[in-house]
C-alpha cells in the first residue's frame, strides 16, 4: 500500500519512527499510538515493499 510507504518515508524525513513491535515505541509515543497500530503499519509496509510497483517513485 502506497500509504504505508509514504508514511514511513515521512517519518524518516522528520527524524522519528523506526518503531518495532516490542512496545518501547508505544510507551514513549507523544501521540499515544498503540502497539496494535504500530504493528499494522509495519506489516503494511512490508507487504507494500514486496508488492509495490517498481516504477513507483
Amino acid at each position: 500500500d502506497v500509504r504505508a510507504i509514504n508514511m514511513v518515508a515521512q517519518m524518516d524525513k522528520e527524524g522519528f519512527g523506526a518503531c518495532t513491535n516490542t512496545g518501547a515505541c508505544e510507551a514513549v509515543c507523544p501521540k499515544e499510538i498503540s502497539i496494535t497500530n504500530i504493528a499494522r503499519l509495519n506489516g503494511d509496509y512490508i507487504v507494500a515493499g514486496l508488492t509495490a510497483d517498481k516504477n513507483y517513485k
